[in-house]
């Protein structure tokens, strides 16, 4: 029964032990491990948003190679973003890199879109055609912004009162009898 029992207790704190594991990796975005071949490749981009090292880079869905480093380029003052692909994915030099997100508030990687040049991107290459991480913010500031601005100048019309035409009819104090209809 001791035995039996001392089993049971080991197999448990194993299967713990590999779980821990597995919710490491997962949160440690290290889902895939790549083992063969890269050539590394270069993009500067306006806002890279909360990209991170060992975010995946991915073309149409499939994971091909991993960020490896983020810097801010002094001249141009971009973000650099390196990014080694796996040497069985090939890409044409005017492939496009953007920043996605994953759902609405997912995890963000580079998208790559292939181009139609015939020569492909070689070792230390820079893609040209980038395009920014869209962040959540500022299109609820220029929603908001461009808003309020069509309310003000609605609100400048001719009423000559500066009262908007969408605002609701004034109403008598509660002190005030109601009118009769």
């Amino acid at each position: 029964m001791s035995k039996k029992t001392d089993f049971l207790v080991g197999l448990f704190v194993l299967l713990g032990i590999v779980a821990a594991i597995f919710m490491m990796l997962q949160a440690g975005n290290l889902k895939t491990f790549s083992i063969g071949q890269t050539y590394h490749v270069n993009a500067k981009f306006e806002n890279i948003g909360a990209l991170k090292v060992r975010s995946p880079v991915k073309s149409n869905g499939v994971v091909v190679g991993r960020v490896v480093s983020i810097s801010f380029d002094n001249k141009e003052f971009k973000a650099l973003v390196g990014m080694d692909i796996e040497e069985g994915y090939v890409f044409p030099e005017d492939s496009s890199a953007s920043i996605m997100t994953s759902g609405l508030l997912g995890e963000q990687y580079v998208g790559l879109t292939p181009g139609a040049e015939e020569k492909n991107l070689a070792d230390n290459s820079e893609i040209i055609y980038t395009q920014s991480a869209v962040v959540l913010e500022e299109l609820i500031s220029k929603f908001l912004f461009s808003k309020a601005e069509s309310e003000g100048s609605a609100g400048s019309g001719a009423s000559g009162q500066g009262q908007s035409q969408n605002a609701p009819p004034l109403t008598p104090p509660s002190s005030a009898p109601a009118p009769v209809q």
